[in-house]
């Protein structure tokens, strides 16, 4: 059990200086390394005048400097907000204007301007990492103060800022290295999801916590199939950690097995629902490897539930359950009055303990509607549907709004429906998602009233209207299918009828 996240990566720096911390396609760096570009960062910091305690907006992409970056900001006594290199630019600016940072610390090129926020460019933080220093880190990161602050889709096309607390993350951390998982001493980590979806922090910080490796696929890879199933073999990785949708995408390589990897022995699923489907064929692939199922909102540091998929679990439940809670925490499932309900009774789940959020970033009316205090602990209101067994084994039902996750994103319906009204061709237009048998969001389908417009074809139209998009919203919150309609059926109170338009997308 660790009790300081930035003491315990730090000692590694002593105890095995040349030990390989993170590898990407070759290019190493090592424990001591980390330390020493985290401490001269966390220096400049504090030499610098930025507003007190405020944040700092981190932009780049799968690097060794991005890790170095987010403990160097720790260090200086603050939380970092990671944003990915393939972020739209207005999602930068909004992030900024929300979040009111110290700072932009720019590991690469910023694609855009960020107002007033002074900006650290890539030249002045590779100078900065070329000179070490003697620090010393007496004012970290500790307790309730905010850690990270990551950005999570919003309702009215805002963003919404989740603060994790040191605390919050320890909590989460200290579970992963406890018995409940068996994770390898020094593990050889799988680092493929960016750095700013919070999945991440299920391979960076518990490695890190165990002075492991983190082996990084960058997006150029993962999204070439070919240097995907080429590079694959290649990582002696131990611990996966990826949505099951990436791991549908690398179950599609023969390839993909216990021979070709025979290293592989964790795999660790969260950020949207693992269906049977693709965890049999995952055992039948690596039959002696733990497979894991972990369940858990953004708002509560990743993931409060597991249960581990065996013979025996793919042979009882035709659709998983998402495990227990984790020892610090309780769940429960409440009607719409927030009363509990009884053992196998379909609500809402409410999670409570020391890994929940102390809400979002300057937000405080959102913060104030889903989260609240229950027997002394912070509690959230997740709105997943879920129904608790006897035996405290949760199962997942579904999205009490028109929040889905596909891919492994969260994905507000209500934010895709804003940008979407904001094209210039579009006069009316909502996003309703597209489920399979196994209840997993395969696509999602935007209907759309068009503009007059001179358009040939539909296709056309499509066309134009997706590459507008491209420059407004993030990549996978754009409709794959786009469906066009003379007008969209209303509810009684004059509202666009979503549901009717979901059971027309999706037929019982």
């Amino acid at each position: 059990m660790i009790e300081n996240m930035i003491k315990t990566i730090d000692d590694f720096a002593r105890t095995q200086p040349t030990k390989v911390v993170y590898d990407v396609q070759g290019a190493t760096h090592t424990y001591a390394e980390l330390k020493a570009y985290s401490d001269a960062l966390a220096a400049h910091l504090d030499s610098l005048d930025l507003k007190p305690k405020a944040p700092i907006i981190v932009f780049g992409g799968q690097t060794f400097e991005m890790i170095a970056t987010f403990l160097g900001v720790v260090k200086a006594g603050r939380a970092y907000i990671p944003i990915d290199t393939h972020s739209p630019n207005e999602r930068l600016t909004m992030i900024n204007e929300i979040a009111e940072p110290a700072a932009v610390i720019a590991v690469v090129d910023l694609p855009t301007t960020v107002a007033d926020t002074p900006v650290i460019t890539p030249t002045e933080l590779a100078q900065t990492f070329a000179k070490p220093v003697d620090y010393t880190a007496d004012h970290a990161v500790s307790g309730d103060d905010d850690y990270y602050i990551i950005f999570t889709s919003g309702t009215t096309g805002k963003p919404k800022g989740v603060e994790i607390s040191h605390d919050n993350l320890l909590s989460y951390v200290n579970w992963m290295l406890s018995d409940d998982f068996g994770l390898p001493k020094q593990p050889n980590s799988l680092s493929q999801p960016p750095y700013s979806f919070d999945l991440s922090v299920m391979d960076v910080y518990p490695t890190l916590a165990l002075g492991g490796t983190l082996y990084a696929l960058p997006k150029t890879v993962t999204d070439d199939f070919k240097q995907l199933f080429a590079a694959l073999p290649q990582l002696p990785i131990n611990v996966w950690v990826s949505t099951p949708s990436f791991m549908d995408i690398c179950l599609l390589e023969p390839k993909f097995d216990a021979e070709h990897l025979p290293n592989l022995t964790h795999f660790l699923f969260c950020g949207e629902e693992l269906t049977h489907k693709t965890a049999a064929t995952l055992k039948q692939r690596f039959p002696a490897a733990r497979i894991f199922n972990t369940y858990g909102p953004t708002e509560t540091c990743v993931a409060v539930t597991q249960i581990e998929v065996t013979d025996e679990a793919l042979a009882k439940y035709d659709r998983l359950p998402i495990g227990y809670a984790k020892a610090d925490t309780k769940m429960s499932i409440v009607d719409v009055n927030g009363e509990s309900v009884p053992a196998g009774t379909e609500g809402e789940i409410i999670i409570s303990g020391p890994s929940v959020s102390k809400g979002y970033l300057n937000n405080p009316a959102k913060t104030e509607k889903a989260f609240f205090m229950l027997d002394g602990e912070r509690a959230y209101h997740s709105g997943d549907i879920g129904v608790m067994d006897e035996d405290g084994l949760f199962r997942y039902r579904g999205r009490v709004d028109f929040q889905i996750k596909m891919h492994g994103y969260r994905i507000e319906l209500e934010e895709v429906d804003h940008f979407l009204g904001q094209q210039q061709h579009i006069e009316q237009a909502v996003a309703v998602p597209k489920y399979n048998k196994e209840h997993k969001v395969t696509q999602m389908i935007a209907y759309v009233v068009p503009k007059e417009n001179d358009f040939e074809s539909d296709f056309a139209l499509t066309t134009a209207i997706k590459k507008d998009l491209q420059g407004m919203m993030m990549e996978y919150m754009i409709p794959q299918r786009f469906v066009y309609k003379t007008s969209l059926p209303l509810t009684p109170n004059g509202k666009i009828d979503v549901k009717s338009i979901i059971k027309e997308v999706n037929p019982e």
